[in-house]
């Protein structure tokens, strides 16, 4: 899988302290090259590439670093860009949102408010027929699907 590589102009100190703190070495042993290269330097998959990109099946998207809960599938939908889509995380303090200036523009980065992952990007007033008007562009390699069992 290709990806992008990105630094973002906010500093760690200024976000909350993350509830999961391990070191570079550790997050390394835990992910594969690509997972690292997303969610700990801010990487982005290729579009069209990932695994959930078409992914239909209900259940709850959760963070491939650290486990905690981000999205669920009912809220995730089709805005055919590569990503997979969702129109708002599971609850208010499952992402931090903060200004991303990289790649000349600004943006509004997603990150896991668990372990500080970088997930993607959220975008407003594109106009899709969502209740939020909100998109969360989130990579692929950033999230693990756990299917519903019911």
């Amino acid at each position: 899988m290709g990806l992008f590589s990105r630094n973002t102009t906010t500093s760690e100190s200024e976000l909350p302290a993350a509830k999961v703190q391990k070191s570079d070495e550790e997050w390394r042993a835990q992910l594969s090259p690509a997972e690292y290269q997303v969610l700990r330097q801010a990487g982005t998959e290729r579009p069209f590439t990932g695994e959930y990109t078409d992914t239909t099946t209900t259940g709850v998207y959760r963070c491939r670093a650290c486990g905690a809960e981000l999205f669920r599938s009912d809220t995730k939908f089709e805005s055919h860009c590569g990503w997979p889509s969702f129109f708002t995380p599971l609850a208010g303090d499952a992402v931090i949102e903060r200004t991303d200036s990289s790649m000349g523009m600004t943006r509004t980065e997603v990150l896991c408010a668990t372990c500080h992952g970088h997930l993607g990007h959220v975008f407003a007033g594109e106009g899709y027929g969502t209740p939020t008007d909100l998109r969360y562009c989130i990579n692929s390699v950033s999230l693990s699907l756990e299917p519903d069992t019911a």
